[in-house]
C-alpha cells in the first residue's frame, strides 16, 4: 500500500469494476437484484475461466493461477 487515500493502491480493482460495467452491467436490462447477481457471476466465471489474455501468452488467467498455486505446493 502506497498510503491514505493513492489511487495505485487498488487500480486493479477500479479497472475490474470498470470492466464489469461497462461490458455486463450497462449493457444489459437486468429487471432486478436476482437477475443483476447471476448476470454478474456469468461475466466473473466468464472473466475468470473462458476468456483468453494477451498478457499472458493468450491463456485463460485461472488455468494460469492455478498452475502457479501447484508450483507452490
Amino acid at each position: 500500500m502506497n498510503g491514505r487515500g493513492r489511487s495505485i493502491d487498488n487500480i486493479v480493482m477500479e479497472i475490474f469494476f470498470t470492466t464489469l460495467k461497462y461490458n455486463s452491467i450497462f449493457i444489459n436490462d437486468f429487471k432486478n437484484i436476482k437477475v443483476l447477481k447471476e448476470g454478474i457471476n456469468r461475466y466473473i466465471t466468464k472473466y475468470n475461466y473462458q476468456r483468453f489474455y494477451s498478457s499472458i501468452n493468450y491463456q485463460k488467467s485461472m488455468n494460469v493461477y492455478l498452475n502457479h498455486v501447484k508450483l507452490l505446493d
